[in-house]
């Protein structure tokens, strides 16, 4: 194992990639630091992944100080993003609410069958999500046999969200609407997105289109009609299972994504990115089976 040494004391001459692994704010200036030692930088912070500098400065309250770096970055959802991925400077690792999230919709709304102005997304995540921090809210005492929402209207998750849904469907002003959770399990994710369905549109529709967009992805399996969606059959893995139901309104649908929230969702997506970048097979490491029981 190399020694853990500065970053002013790394010789840069040996490296060809840097992970970025460091609290928002923290990590732009490392990264701009580093931006020209480096072939290839993929950041795992917030830093770069909000295209606005005035909206991540609302958002993470502070300042964006390196716009240049952040015009060029690529957001590396990896199934959304391959083409990007191929010999990019930058990339902006997305947020694991973000990953479960847009994973469960865009292929509705890539395929124009939802609404994307009244999307609602009800997300929980293991503890593992909030880092290790030492706060008396994640304290083992304090997180055991409960379960509550936090950040309501709120979550720094949500423009991130937003400004994917904005890219793919076209429409600017919507928002969407997200409430976080945080559930006593370490690690794992949730998310159940309650979706308006286009008119005409049915979910033996909606189904299809959702296996054709996954059918050959190597870490996505949309379940079978029926078959519910559990974070314990993606634990430890970089998979991710979607399952697609009616709603008993009509007109009306529900999609539900897992992941595990430490591996698809933040280390597992980089590597992928990693291995794109590289011209690899993007399996590579990550051909793991879920941690059951």
């Amino acid at each position: 194992m190399p020694p853990i040494v500065k970053l002013d004391e790394v010789d840069w001459d040996e490296i060809d990639v840097a992970f970025a692994c460091l609290p928002h704010g923290a990590s732009q200036e490392s990264i701009a630091a580093i931006s020209a030692k480096v072939e290839t930088i993929i950041d795992l912070s917030a830093d770069f992944r909000l295209k606005s500098p005035e909206l991540y400065e609302t958002t993470y309250g502070r300042s964006h100080d390196y716009q240049d770096l952040l015009s060029g970055a690529v957001y590396g959802l990896t199934e959304y993003a391959r083409e990007e991925l191929e010999g990019a400077k930058l990339i902006a690792c997305p947020g694991c609410y973000p990953t479960c999230s847009l994973l469960a919709i865009l292929p509705a709304l890539d395929a124009e069958m939802i609404n994307p102005k009244t999307i609602i997304i009800d997300a929980k995540s293991g503890v593992t999500g909030a880092g290790r921090k030492a706060k008396t809210a994640l304290i083992y005492s304090e997180v055991a046999d409960g379960a509550h929402p936090y950040s309501i209207g709120a979550h720094r998750h949500a423009p991130e969200i937003d400004q994917f849904i904005h890219y793919i469907s076209g429409q600017t002003e919507s928002l969407v609407r997200f409430t976080p959770h945080l559930i006593p399990m370490n690690r794992g994710m949730i998310a159940t997105c309650y979706v308006d369905l286009a008119d005409g549109i049915s979910i033996a529709d909606l189904r299809a289109a959702y296996v054709a967009r996954y059918n050959n992805e190597p870490f996505i399996t949309v379940l079978a009609e029926g078959q519910m969606p559990h974070t314990r059959y993606v634990r430890g893995s970089n998979n991710v299972h979607i399952g697609v139901f009616a709603d008993r309104e009509e007109g009306k649908a529900i999609i539900v994504s897992v992941i595990d929230n430490l591996m698809k969702g933040s280390a597992g997506q980089a590597i992928q990115n990693y291995n794109i970048t590289q011209g690899w097979d993007e399996t590579l490491g990550l051909k793991i089976d879920a941690i059951f029981p």
